[in-house]
């Protein structure tokens, strides 16, 4: 685990509404090349992607059910697998797969319904996972939080 890396957030996207589980935006138009920094909120059940200071992606998510849950703090991408499938849970598909921890936490394309869970994962919409796929790099910082903010500028 790292620690958390200051960074100045210059936009953050408008939304039209509240997500929705299964809801996501993606607007990179016009951003600068930069370094990303992904934020995940369990407590809002969102993820937040941002490219120097601008916000391009949010999304949705399902996270850790209670018996495994999803661990919070700073994580850089340690792995990148396209089609990454789970040597644990049966083969399970974890697509557009960006490995956070070496026990086998990740963020990962997932059916994104209400009701759904991980098994410690932060799982997005699949479409939206292959953005953050790309717009990613091995090193980049996942920071995980239960609700508290962090301080920027």
């Amino acid at each position: 685990m790292q620690s958390t890396p200051s960074f100045s957030v210059k936009r953050v996207l408008t939304l039209s509404a509240p997500l929705r589980h299964g809801d996501w935006v993606w607007d990179d138009a016009g951003v600068p090349p930069g370094p990303v920094v992904v934020t995940v909120d369990l407590k809002a059940e969102t993820l937040s992607v941002f490219r120097g200071g601008y916000e391009i992606g949010v999304a949705a998510i399902l996270f850790g059910a209670t018996d495994k849950p999803s661990p919070t703090g700073v994580f850089p991408i340690l792995e990148k697998d396209v089609d990454h499938v789970s040597s644990t849970y049966d083969n399970a598909p974890m697509p557009y797969m960006l490995r956070l921890t070496r026990d086998g936490v990740a963020i990962h394309g997932s059916d994104v319904q209400w009701g759904y869970a991980t098994h410690g994962c932060v799982g997005v919409p699949t479409p939206f996972a292959r953005k953050l796929f790309g717009a990613t790099r091995v090193g980049d910082v996942v920071i995980v939080t239960r609700g508290r903010m962090m301080q920027t500028g």
